[in-house]
């Protein structure tokens, strides 16, 4: 496998700038996912990385080598999209087998059938090996395709947000089956999506990309509990980080400079008293836990509480700031 190094990379398509300054580096055997809204940047990334599109400026090498002037076919790099790209007249196995039966790899049909055989169990559709792609569940096909770029054994694994087309139960299954794969092989695999719970738990560290910027690099717990700012506080966490003015509830100690108070779930204490300062709003339950919807004067807050908690639309309660996130008027954190 391959560490990737990205030095001042640019790109703009006309009057846009797709991307700004990005500098990333990735180690070897890393699992690095890149998160933000769509146009923020993260899929101008992985083409770069690929040789798909040029930049304007910057660097970018692939295992200590430079790769500005080769072609995608010289990088060892595998693309998965989010697109399946399967062959809909082949089998399973001749998608699986096709990326090693290219003449410049010279490789025996033992060997191609001991790899694609190999992979289909890793990926778990061995069982399917004889179907038409067609005939494949959605599930199933992303399979396939996950399984067609490993098969090749690239320096470099690129996803580019290979399970939003799936359903939620799918997805949850197959984040778990990537994560697997990966530490198995040891991959180094750079994967793009906007979906916060894949970032959170499939990554070995997390880069936060807004505007073609790239705002923070950290671990998940990193990246949630010390967010460098605003934006980035408000890319992780469910529900997400209420923002509230420094004056609005007890328990702050804001910093000089405070414009935002940030507060999440554990941010917040509620108790039922007398006290009251804040009313329940509505409650959506979710099973084993419930999201308060809680009114302090105009503001509107949400947070978590236990399903048990003996509490109901219209209650009036005492609500304190524990430890909040501070930020100034830019967006910055403070503290």
């Amino acid at each position: 496998m391959a560490d990737i190094i990205l030095k001042g990379l640019n790109k703009r398509f006309g009057d846009t700038q797709a991307l700004a300054d990005l500098n990333l580096s990735i180690r070897d055997g890393e699992f690095v996912v890149l998160l933000g809204p769509t146009g923020a940047g993260k899929t101008t990334t992985l083409r770069l990385i690929a040789g798909l599109e040029r930049p304007d400026s910057g660097r970018i090498e692939i295992a200590g080598r430079n790769v500005a002037g080769e072609a995608p076919a010289d990088r060892d790099v595998a693309f998965v999209f989010q697109q399946y790209s399967l062959y809909p007249h082949m089998t399973v196995y001749d998608n699986l087998a096709f990326p090693l039966r290219a003449p410049a790899r010279k490789l025996t049909s033992e060997e191609i059938d001991r790899r694609v055989r190999e992979i289909a169990r890793m990926v778990r559709i061995d069982h399917k090996l004889e179907n038409r792609s067609t005939r494949l569940s959605g599930g199933e096909m992303q399979r396939v395709a996950i399984g067609r770029a490993l098969v090749r054994r690239p320096a470099i694994y690129l996803m580019d947000e290979p399970l939003s087309s799936l359903d939620a139960k799918l997805r949850a299954e197959l984040r778990l089956e990537l994560k697997r794969i990966q530490k198995e092989l040891g991959s180094t695999l750079l994967y793009v999506t906007h979906d916060q719970v894949e970032a959170m738990t499939m990554a070995d560290r997390i880069g936060i990309v807004a505007e073609g910027r790239l705002l923070q690099v950290g671990t998940p717990r990193e990246i949630y509990g010390n967010p460098a700012s605003l934006h980035v506080a408000a890319r992780l966490g469910q529900p997400h980080i209420n923002l509230l003015p420094t004056d609005l509830l007890p328990g702050a100690n804001p910093p000089r400079g405070t414009k935002t108070i940030g507060a999440r779930t554990e941010h917040l204490d509620i108790v039922i008293n007398q006290n009251a300062n804040a009313k329940i709003d509505w409650i959506e339950h979710l099973g084993d836990q419930n999201h308060l919807h809680i009114k302090v004067r105009d503001h509107k807050l949400v947070t978590l509480a236990d399903p048990y908690l003996a509490i109901r639309p219209g209650d009036s309660i005492s609500l304190t700031l524990r430890d909040p996130l501070y930020f100034d008027a830019s967006g910055q954190r403070l503290g």
